[in-house]
């Protein structure tokens, strides 16, 4: 049953005397009647306002769906009316009404009638179908338009049943927000041009809707859109795209294209990966450093909120000489400093030597990692080269074991099985931890030297800092940009300086923050998706997920990012003028009561965030213009 089916010309009013909801809702239903299609007008139209007082059916963009299945419906039906003034229906967008669609529906109304219901609203989120409907002159074009739309959507559903089938892998450093917005965007797009996508997400909780063995066999092409390590060695033989997430988001139509014309290289699996050229191209600087850092995240988070608790009960709590000791205290600060941070750097290197060289490189990642925190020469600081070196001894321990799978590539068949157990990480390992062995007491001293600058700027120096800072939190919103400033936050608290880490926390927040103000302080500059995106983002932001202002600067970026960028600059260049300190490297406002100072620190804290957050919203209001309501 088509659509066409139930509206037809004598359901039709295009031009309505109705000057009031009530009034529209009562003189639709006598469009009914007189078409024959209700028992009883008055108990339908009881119905109808019964439904209304429920939820308002004023879907926003000038148009209104109201709908009731009813006993009084003698044949399921729908009723169009046009109003060239345009009327209040309560509307979700606070907007004049112009389209009307009334659909009755029988009690005992059976999926095809349910089906062509459903189509119709499928219909209005076309702005080219409500374009016909605006400006239709006759009965017969209000049906030719629907008859057309139902064409084009028969043709849709006759390309999805042919078209190829693809499947999509998303992952972000963080896993929490770019993962789920590629997943989104890659799902929406491929429903708007006819294609058959599964996509799986590879977020901090864990992998969702997992592609499965046959799935992957069948598919025609696989969009891997990942800034992490992903399982690759599944897709060995298939066209495989390979992308960041940010693409997923923001060019989700031309991957889908190539993926539909299969243009995309055949992955090669282990073998493909020999030549160090080869992960190269496909790895980059960017994605290794992004595995490493995304796999060390917990163990920063929960070992500094660890040692910031332990503060609580005094500076020097963990400290057993100390008349502040506290056995708790001294528990909780050991796991935090003594383990959690322990690992860190050996757990940066080691993944990201896994991405450089997958599983042959963990091993000689995380010895020449530890080395790097441990091993420091006889001038050397206690804690090594820290996060300097950890960055060196992971890249050295990847791009060394590929070149000891190259050495032994040409060993006998039936060495094959030594490979891994044997061959690889014993010179791997040697070769990488002898070289970081030697260079490490230089890096030492280098690290240190830098960290001791950094502590020892102050006034102008420092507040400049924060700015640049702030600044790169917001240019591309949690993207390479992003992750450099709060991979170097992360160093720094490796190296116990926690007011880099304060400020790029508060500048990370800004953004989302305030464009949710914006939404709320400049109602009638945003559409209705970008009202509800607002709510949001007021929660992404207070939790420092800077990727809940993505929805806005996709849609405007000349306006949405400058202005981001304004404001986390101020955040960022108030946070370290009121020399604010926190030792949790993520959490947002569930951890600001961990900044040290009292009270009145963390009221400076949140006076940067709310000061960034407003001049976002300010600027973001002024340079948006009002939208404008459709005129018939």
């Amino acid at each position: 049953m088509n659509v066409t089916d139930l509206l037809t010309e004598d359901t039709i009013t295009l031009d309505l005397q109705a000057t009031s909801k009530s009034d529209v809702l009562a003189e639709l239903a006598d469009q009914l009647a007189r078409a024959g299609r209700l028992n009883d007008k008055d108990t339908f139209l009881k119905n109808i306002i019964e439904r209304e007082k429920q939820s308002t059916t004023g879907i926003s963009e000038g148009i209104a769906i109201p709908h009731a299945k009813s006993a009084a419906v003698k044949t399921p039906a729908i009723a169009f009316g046009r109003s060239s003034a345009g009327i209040d229906f309560d509307s979700l967008d606070g907007q004049p009404t112009h389209l009307f669609f009334m659909i009755a529906a029988n009690e005992d109304a059976n999926n095809a009638h349910l089906k062509a219901l459903s189509r119709l609203a499928t219909f209005l989120m076309d702005p080219k179908f409500q374009e016909k409907m605006y400006r239709a002159t006759s009965k017969a074009a209000i049906l030719a338009a629907v008859n057309a739309k139902e064409a084009e959507m028969d043709k849709s559903d006759e390309t999805e049943k042919s078209t190829s089938t693809i499947l999509a892998v998303t992952a972000c450093p963080t896993g929490i927000a770019h993962t789920y917005m590629a997943a989104e965007k890659l799902e929406e797009t491929a429903k708007e041009m006819g294609i058959r996508l599964k996509v799986e997400t590879n977020g901090s909780s864990g992998i969702k809707n997992r592609l499965t063995d046959q799935e992957i066999a069948n598919a025609d092409t696989i969009i891997v859109a990942a800034d992490t390590k992903v399982e690759m060695e599944r897709f060995s033989g298939k066209p495989v795209i390979e992308t960041g997430v940010g693409k997923a988001i923001h060019e989700a139509k031309d991957l889908l294209n190539r993926a539909i014309h299969q243009e995309a290289p055949i992955y090669e699996g282990e073998k493909g990966k020999t030549k160090i050229q080869d992960t190269q191209q496909r790895g980059g600087f960017y994605k290794h450093l992004m595995n490493g850092v995304s796999n060390m995240l917990p163990f920063v988070v929960g070992g500094g909120i660890l040692i910031a608790i332990s503060f609580f009960w005094g500076i020097h709590a963990a400290e057993p000489d100390s008349s502040e000791y506290n056995v708790f205290a001294y528990m909780i600060h050991t796991i935090g400093s003594g383990k959690a941070f322990f690992l860190m750097v050996p757990v940066l290197a080691g993944f990201i030597a896994s991405s450089i060289a997958d599983r042959p490189g963990f091993a000689p990642g995380m010895i020449s990692g530890l080395i790097a925190t441990t091993v420091t020469g006889a001038q050397g600081a206690e804690g090594g080269s820290g996060f300097l070196g950890g960055l060196i001894a992971g890249f050295l321990a990847g791009y060394m074991t590929l070149l000891v799978k190259k050495a032994f590539e040409k060993l006998p068949d039936a060495l094959e099985g030594l490979k891994p157990v044997l061959f690889y990480p014993l010179f791997s390992i040697a070769i990488s931890g002898c070289i970081m062995m030697v260079i490490n007491p230089p890096l030492t001293k280098i690290y240190t030297g830098l960290t001791s600058f950094l502590e020892s700027m102050s006034g102008t120096n420092q507040i400049l800092v924060g700015i640049i800072l702030g600044a790169m939190m917001a240019l591309d919103l949690g993207g390479p940009v992003n992750k450099a400033a709060y991979t170097f936050g992360i160093a720094m608290l490796d190296a116990h300086n926690y007011t880099f880490m304060a400020t790029v926390m508060a500048a990370g927040m800004v953004p989302p923050l305030g464009m949710a103000l914006a939404t709320t302080l400049f109602r009638k500059r945003f559409t209705k998706q970008e009202r509800e995106a607002g709510k949001t983002a007021y929660a992404l932001g207070a939790c420092f997920i800077t990727e809940g202002v993505i929805p806005f600067a996709a849609a405007d970026p000349a306006r949405v990012i400058p202005s981001a960028m304004i404001g986390a600059a101020v955040t960022g260049g108030l946070s370290m003028l009121f020399h604010i300190g926190l030792p949790a490297p993520h959490g947002g406002i569930f951890v600001i009561g961990l900044i040290g100072g009292g009270i009145g620190k963390i009221m400076l804290y949140l006076a940067a965030i709310i000061i960034g957050s407003i001049i976002t919203a300010l600027i973001a209001g002024l340079l948006k213009k009002n939208i404008q309501p459709k005129t018939v």
